[in-house]
């Protein structure tokens, strides 16, 4: 099945959304809970898979449903449909700070591998699947364990990753990375994990017991803010039970706790 064909707009700087325009009958996948808003003309339903196949049947649905568990993401994606006689637009937003990367599926080969939760939203069309690692050494300390996500298609698909996104390209040569940095890559790059030098790095250097490794030629999409960073970051600066907290370490906040009780 050919992807329907979509035109879009990336909207804001570090909280973005895309704004999808569909023609009559045309249909946008996404993930369930990624709409922001939509306008007149514009249906949606929630279905059990992408819908890349028509014809896959019940078993078939069921089987996409079992692949999505796997992933964490939720049983269903929502299919927009512009049911009206005009173009009509939806947009859809990333779940935290960062940018959207609009990839033209047919450009690259019509593959690309994600971690789980990029996916953001794609045409009709585009299948969302996962991608097993095969080396248990990846699968185990590679950030993301033994599933990620492999989208195919010709079509335009939508990701999305926190801080600010780079794109290189390999040409045979290979690239070293923290393991939460890598957002995605195409089908000719090969993945693996490595120790982070030798065991005093490994211990005192801050970058953890591994790093990834990425080769062969193809692009690779990196993100400089990793969810996971994120989140403990705004973690160790909220307040603690009993309404201590570090704070921003200032002399100031230290001498405030002084009062505290």
């Amino acid at each position: 099945m050919r992807c329907h064909e979509v035109d879009y707009e990336i909207i804001g700087d570090d909280l973005q959304m895309v704004e999808v325009e569909l023609d009559p009958g045309e249909t946008v996948i996404a993930e369930a809970g990624a709409m922001n808003y939509m306008e007149t003309g514009i249906d949606f339903e929630a279905k059990m898979g992408d819908g890349s196949q028509a014809d896959e049947g019940l078993l078939g649905k069921l089987f996409q449903v079992g692949k999505r568990v796997l992933t964490g993401e939720s049983i269903f994606m929502t299919h927009f449909t512009n049911s009206g006689h005009g173009k009509s637009r939806v947009a859809f937003a990333a779940p935290y700070p960062g940018k959207i990367i609009a990839i033209d599926m047919g450009a690259i080969g019509g593959e690309i591998v994600c971690h789980k939760g990029a996916f953001l939203c794609a045409a009709l069309g585009t299948a969302v699947s996962i991608a097993l690692q095969k080396r248990l050494g990846a699968g185990f300390f590679g950030g993301e364990g033994f599933i990620l996500q492999r989208l195919r298609g010709d079509g335009m698909a939508f990701m999305h990753a926190g801080g600010t996104v780079i794109e290189k390209e390999l040409d045979g040569d290979t690239l070293r990375v923290d393991t939460g940095c890598i957002v995605g890559f195409t089908s000719g790059i090969d993945y693996d994990i490595q120790r982070a030098g030798g065991l005093k790095s490994m211990i005192f250097g801050g970058e953890g017991i591994f790093l990834a490794t990425l080769s062969g030629h193809g692009r690779v999409w990196l993100q400089s803010m990793p969810f996971s960073r994120l989140a403990d970051t705004i973690l160790a600066h909220a307040p603690r039970q009993g309404g201590s907290s570090k704070g921003e370490g200032s002399a100031i906040g230290q001498f405030s706790t002084l009062f505290k009780g």
